[in-house]
Formats: structure tokens, C-alpha cells, sequence
């Protein structure tokens, strides 16, 4: 992974990503997925299943298929200064994005065989939209939960774009089963958030740092639930790191930090990575990364 230096003057582009749980004999696991090693973004680094916001995602009859009303999705990810509309297309393209990169479809009642039929439809070239009224599915949003925002700062450490990520969070329907598409993704695994961790520090994965410090998160639960609950008890925290030169090394802080603009915490963990050993860690190692 190799770091960018240049200043990006254009304005962060709206992107959503689901982190798909399950709980397991290991207990929780997070599903992850490789992307493509050509992808312009993240090339080669395991991620949430995601991606940018499309126009026609704020064109779905909503009312149709969607299992909640504009003001719901609106009021729970809390963002007061988009509009309704905004918000809804949010939620729909986390989902669509989580169809596409996994085959996962929430969607009510939606089973194994009928994810395999929209997959096919959607490889046939069927829009999304058109696959869910040709379909007559609902989405459920109401199983995918605001987690938190990302926003790539003007001086990222990782890619030469930049994204207003909504991050949401779904346990994995019990009757579908997750894969990556063999196209914008290459592999994917399910691993326990301490061992995802485990296997970047060893270097077998890459993980960009809002990968890395969702997974710091997510460490502290032992079971979808957990998460769930703590997802739906508080507002999704904005999260814009700050990156700066430290003799030579790049080094992200996050709110908390002494040297973030916001000096309240949005997040637990370490308040601040640092680049080195060709990968971003906490200044006190591996274990910095659960105080």
C-alpha cells in the first residue's frame, strides 16, 4: 500500500459500505473482501463490501420498496443538513453495493435462491431498481444499521480520491451465503475482528486505516447483538482523520487526539496512527490498537 501526497481540491464523493456480520463457534465474525488488484481505490486491500452512491439510487419507488418511511432512515442516520430523499439513497446504495460485491440481499423474505435469481437477472443487465420491482422485493432496511461516517481528508493517505463513506452495519441473513462477485472483488473471508487484525499485522492482508479502525471497534463485541444494540443506543460518529508529517513518517489523528481539531473522542482505540514497517500502526504496537 503506498502512500498519496497530493492535495485533492475536488469534493468528497457520497459512498456507502455494509459490515456484514455473523455470529460463529469463534464468535462474531466480520465478512471481508479483496479487491480487485487494477481497482483505481484500495487495490488489493481487503474492505466492507461497498462503494459510491449512483443518481438512480434516489430514483427507487421508495415507497414501494423500501420497508421504512424517508423520515425513519432520515432521523436514525442523523444528519440534519441533507434532505430526506438524501438519506434514503444512502441506505439503498449500501444495500445495492452489498448485493452486488457479495450476493447478500436484504430484502424481506429473501432466501438463498432468490439472491441467486436477482444475481442473475442483475448479470443479464437488469438495473437494480428494475430486478426489485421485477422481483417484487422490499428492502429491509430496517436490518441495516447506521455505524458511523468517513470522510477522506484533502490530503489522504491511501487512495487519490476522496469519500463520504457511510458505514452501516447488518447481520448476514441466515439462509444466504456471502461470496465476492469474481469482479470488483477477487476473495473474501470471514474472520474475527481481533484476527483480521492479527493477520494485517502479520502482513497476509491489507487493511486501509478506516478498515483497520472499524475492526478496532468491532473487537470489543463478542456477538452480532452486541453490536446491533450499540449501533441503534447513539448517533453515527463523524470521523474526518487529520493526517500530518512526523520527522518523515504520515501520521492520521483522529477526534481525541491532541493535535485533531475536534477534541472530543468519536471512536475507541488508539487516537492515532502511525506509518511504519510499510503499514499504519498504533505508536505503542499491535496491543495499542485494544487499550
Amino acid at each position: 500500500m503506498e502512500l498519496n501526497s497530493e492535495i485533492i481540491t475536488t469534493p468528497a464523493r457520497p459512498a456507502a459500505t455494509v459490515v456484514m456480520l455473523r455470529d460463529s463457534g469463534n464468535g462474531l465474525e466480520v465478512f471481508l473482501v479483496r479487491r480487485h488488484g487494477l481497482s483505481d481505490v484500495l487495490g488489493g486491500a481487503y474492505v466492507f463490501p461497498g462503494g459510491k452512491v449512483d443518481a438512480a439510487d434516489a430514483l427507487l419507488d421508495m415507497d414501494t420498496h423500501l420497508d421504512q418511511p424517508l423520515p425513519v432512515l432520515h432521523a436514525r442516520l442523523n444528519e440534519h443538513d441533507i434532505a430526506p430523499i438524501t438519506a434514503a439513497s444512502l441506505y439503498v446504495a449500501a444495500m445495492r453495493e452489498a448485493f452486488e460485491e457479495s450476493g447478500i440481499l436484504f430484502a424481506h423474505g429473501a432466501t438463498h435462491s432468490h439472491a441467486a435469481q436477482a444475481t442473475r437477472l442483475l448479470r443479464e443487465g437488469v438495473a437494480f431498481d428494475a430486478v426489485l420491482a421485477q422481483m417484487a422485493l422490499r428492502l429491509q432496511s430496517s436490518s441495516v444499521l447506521p455505524w458511523s461516517r468517513w470522510i477522506t481528508p484533502k490530503q489522504p493517505s491511501v487512495t487519490n480520491k476522496r469519500f463520504d463513506t457511510r458505514f452501516f452495519v447488518a447481520a448476514v441473513p441466515n439462509d444466504q451465503i456471502a461470496r465476492h462477485d469474481d469482479f470488483e472483488a477477487t476473495e473474501s473471508v470471514w474472520l474475527s475482528p481481533r484476527a483480521a487484525l492479527e493477520q494485517y499485522w502479520e502482513g497476509q492482508i491489507e487493511l486501509a486505516p478506516p478498515q483497520i479502525m472499524s475492526l478496532v471497534q468491532l473487537a470489543r463485541h463478542t456477538q452480532v447483538k452486541s453490536v446491533l444494540e450499540a449501533a441503534g443506543q447513539q448517533p453515527p460518529p463523524m470521523i474526518a482523520p487529520e493526517p500530518f508529517d512526523d520527522e518523515g513518517r504520515r501520521v492520521i489523528c483522529y477526534p481525541g487526539d491532541e493535535r485533531h481539531s475536534v477534541q472530543a473522542r468519536a471512536m475507541v482505540g488508539p487516537t492515532r496512527l502511525v506509518y511504519r514497517n510499510k503499514r499504519f500502526e498504533p505508536v505503542t504496537g499491535f496491543e495499542g490498537l485494544f487499550y
